[in-house]
Formats: structure tokens, sequence, C-alpha cells
């Protein structure tokens, strides 16, 4: 582990000035980057410190906002937000390409090496960058909730791991592609809607909002999923000095 640079970054997106979180690794030359999306209540401290880690691991990282700068505490108010959103790819894929221009933008960032992870509404967008075509050298999401435009799957031409709190999928690379349409799954690190399984948000710590049914923290499943992105990322878009 090295130590990282962080600093706040703002920059319009959906009528909003987003506000997200760069994590720098240590040293001067570029160095391959990670865009990570939060979950719809907004980006906060969780995602912030995955942007800290990858940093560590030695890439760039931005967490990206989605909200403007807000947390949703309230479940409603966070549906009022999210739902049209998901609903409207163009937007989800405007949110995403102007975190993306930041990333790119930044010195320390390899262009041609980025790859994407992120996490429920976060997840979505960056799966509708890959159905837009954009050049990323993986996607790793946990509970994208989203199915895209009929036939666009195609247009994603990287390795996708996808995990939700029903099932954790593992798609590895074959001859340094596939697509998710092509995808099975490989690797279980999740469970059934149960006492026992994982539920929606399985990978995300309690925060101080009111937990709707059928969301809980399920360590047993999310820490095995998160190795599994990292080790999607080190095969997929090795740091190299």
């Amino acid at each position: 582990m090295t130590p990282v640079t962080t600093r706040t970054v703002e920059y319009p997106a959906d009528g909003l000035t987003m506000i997200g979180h760069l994590a720098l690794p240590a040293g001067v030359g570029r160095r391959p980057a990670v865009l990570v999306g939060p979950e719809g209540p907004g980006l906060n401290d969780f995602q912030r410190r995955r942007a800290d880690t990858l940093a560590e691991l030695g890439y760039v990282a931005l967490a990206l906002d989605i909200n403007g700068g807000r947390w949703f505490t309230d479940p409603e108010e966070m549906l009022a937000r999210t739902t049209p959103l998901l609903a409207d790819p163009d937007r989800m894929r405007g949110i995403g390409h102007a975190a993306l221009d930041v990333l790119r933008a930044e010195p320390r960032t390899d262009p041609d090496r980025i790859a994407a992870v992120g996490y429920g509404t976060g997840g979505a967008i960056v799966l509708e960058l890959g159905r837009d075509g954009v050049n990323l050298r993986a996607i790793g999401t946990v509970n994208a909730t989203t199915t895209g435009r009929p036939g666009e799957a195609s247009r994603i031409h990287c390795p996708v791991w996808a995990g939700s709190g029903r099932s954790a999928q593992s798609c590895r690379p074959r001859n340094g592609t596939r697509s998710p349409a092509r995808c099975r799954p490989q690797a279980s690190t999740g469970a059934s809607r149960s006492t026992r399984g994982a539920l929606h948000a399985f990978h995300h710590p309690p925060v101080d909002q009111t937990v709707p049914p059928g969301v809980g923290y399920h360590p047993r499943h999310a820490q095995p999923a998160w190795r599994d992105i990292v080790g999607l990322l080190s095969e997929c878009l090795p740091v190299t000095e």
C-alpha cells in the first residue's frame, strides 16, 4: 500500500454541480484509472474510502457524484431522484461522461487505461458508459439497477463482473474481451434473499438513514465481492511502473 493524495473536484452534470472525490497514488507518473459510481442516496465516505483504497493499489480513482453533493437519508426522497434517472439512459450517460471527462483530464491518468466500478445507481451509470461504446478495460457492478436498451449490451467490449443481492456472477475475460451478452456465471459470492443470504446493498455498511425492507449489509458476501472486483482490475488493468 502506498500513500495517497485526495481532493474534492466540482464539475457540472445533469443540471447540477457535482462534487466528486479524487484519489491519487504516490508518485508522479501516469497510472491506470478507475471511475467509482455510488448508490442512489449519493456519494458518501464509504465510496470515498473505496477510491482511496484503489489509489493505495496504484490507481487514479474518482468517486463520482450523482446528486449534486446531496446524500439522501429519506428513501422516498432518494427514489424521487433516482427513479426517473434510471429510466433515462441518456441522462445516466451524461452523468457518467461528465465524471469520465474529469478523470481523463487528470494529468496522472493514463486516458487509454480506464475501468469503471459502480454500486446500485452508480452501477447502472457505468454500465451505460459501456453500452455507449466507451473504451473501458473492465466494468464491475454490484446491484446495478437497470436493464438498458435492448441490444446495446453488445457495445460493451470489455470484461464485466456483475453481482447482486440474490447472486454475484463473475464474468472473466477470454482472449482479452467479453460482453455481458456472452458472459456465464463462474463464481458465486452472493445468495438468495433470505436471512442467510445477501440482501440488496449487501456490500454497504449501515449509515444514518432509514433502511427499507430487503436492504442490509452482509459482510460475508461483501468482502468476496470486493476481492473479485479488485481481482478483475488487477487482471484487466494491471498497475505497472
